[in-house]
């Protein structure tokens, strides 16, 4: 090393630049390349910033986790996983336009994100066009099977209608009225519709249902929680099947406590409300109030206490909570990680075709596997809200749900099925014996 720079100072200048440029280029060109070879970039497609920032950027702080729990494994075929995090910022258009900067500019393996159905709808078309992978972690309205899409969240069977059971059976308040309320977009719309075929399949009548949609990040919440009091003061059992999602939660919960509705006379089932969103909330008056999901912070196995363990120690913070996406998270990225194993690569076609029977442990004590249909089996829980923002378990399943991609309880959609082992589709028409368009 000393004699190569005493060699170069005894040049005359222009030549000692001309060295040093040469030197740099070769450099670079040695360099770039082979670092870029050196990682696998897996993308993190979440808002940090707008009104679903109080559910997703919980996620990116899992992903980020995952990552780095992996890149102290060793990697994975024997390169580090670099996080490329971007924030759509609750846009739905932008969400769209990030996935197709992640896919094409930063050249991702795989990406991880999105959580209204809105968002993951607009960003279908890119994952298709340049046939990347995306893990959707959330619950959601079913009707869909996308071959670049692998859904780890709650699909209706798994969450809706289990919830919608229990509150009709003895032990959930035997209810007769229901309250359908959403935030005014598509899986709200689309899991009403399934729930009120599904209401009037068990008998019930069209004067003991109510739907009412509210804009995202709705805030003035007192006639529409007044409406919700006089439906329920008709004599029957009422309760509220709640689809709103984001930041709106936060005074739709408050308004119920200032209008003195307990969980005693008109219970609020939430599929979009978890410990994530209880933490900004003063809970005592909503004690009782239940949600369904797929996992629950307090459920107490062996693999949720290391995990939570974990959690904590990562985020550097012992009162941030886990929940249920972020174990679908969890699930999906074991999952992908797995395939990548099995197959040796990265390649999306490669990785596509392996995951389907894929199996890893959940957190709750089983295991998941990814079907056919690119849905997961879950295990369904039903929990009541407790004074210091966590659940306790009121209802579970006996074992794991597979998730229905198509309703059983919409005329469009019993006939079809999803496979793409098999057939190679994503809504086949088990009566034409076609497959149809959508999804293909």
């Amino acid at each position: 090393m000393l004699t190569q720079v005493s060699t170069v100072a005894k040049r005359p200048r222009t030549g000692r630049w001309l060295a040093a440029a040469a030197g740099l280029t070769m450099s670079l060109a040695a360099t770039l390349p082979a670092k870029a070879a050196d990682t696998i970039k897996v993308g993190i497609l979440h808002s940090l910033s707008g009104t679903m920032a109080i559910s997703e950027t919980t996620l990116k702080d899992m992903m980020l986790m995952l990552i780095d729990e992996q890149n102290k494994k060793g990697g994975l075929l024997g390169k580090k996983l670099e996080p490329v995090v971007v924030d759509p910022a609750s846009n739905w258009p932008l969400f769209a336009e990030k996935a197709r900067e992640l896919i094409s500019k930063d050249h991702v393996a795989v990406v991880f994100g999105c959580w209204t159905s809105v968002s993951r709808k607009s960003v279908l078309p890119v994952f298709k066009e340049l046939n990347s992978i995306l893990f959707y972690p959330v619950q959601f309205e079913g009707e869909e099977s996308e071959r670049n899409v692998f859904y780890t969240g709650a699909a209706p069977n798994q969450q809706a209608i289990p919830a919608v059971d229990y509150l009709m059976s003895k032990d959930g308040g035997a209810v007769k009225r229901w309250v359908l309320e959403g935030t005014d977009y598509v899986y709200p719309r689309t899991t009403n519709k399934i729930l009120e075929a599904y209401l009037k399949s068990k008998g019930v009548k069209d004067d003991d249902i109510l739907i009412n949609y509210t804009p995202f990040g709705f805030s003035d919440w007192q006639t529409e929680v007044s409406k919700i009091k006089t439906f329920g003061s008709a004599g029957k059992k009422t309760a509220v099947v709640s689809t709103i999602n984001g930041d709106a939660n936060v005074p739709f919960y408050k308004e119920l406590g200032n209008q003195g509705i307990k969980a005693t006379d008109i219970p609020v089932v939430a599929f979009s409300v978890g410990e994530e969103e209880l933490a900004g909330l003063d809970t005592k008056p909503l004690v009782g109030h239940l949600a369904a999901w797929n996992y629950f912070e307090s459920i107490k196995t062996p693999a949720n206490a290391a995990f939570i363990k974990r959690w904590h120690a990562f985020i550097k913070n012992d009162k941030r909570t886990t929940n249920d996406p972020m174990e679908a998270h969890y699930i999906g990225f074991n999952m992908w990680v797995k395939a990548v194993e099995k197959v040796g690569s990265t390649d999306p076609n490669k990785v596509i075709a392996a995951l389907p029977g894929i199996k890893v442990p959940n957190l709750t004590g089983g295991v998941s596997e990814m079907l056919p249909n690119h849905y997961i089996t879950k295990p369904v829980y039903i929990g009541e809200v407790r004074g210091d923002g966590q659940f306790n378990v009121v209802w579970k399943t006996k074992g794991l749900v597979p998730g229905d991609e198509w309703s059983d309880y919409l005329p469009g959609s019993r006939d079809l099925k999803a496979d793409w082992v098999t057939l190679k589709c994503g809504n086949y028409n088990t009566v034409t014996k076609k497959c149809g368009g959508q999804g293909s």
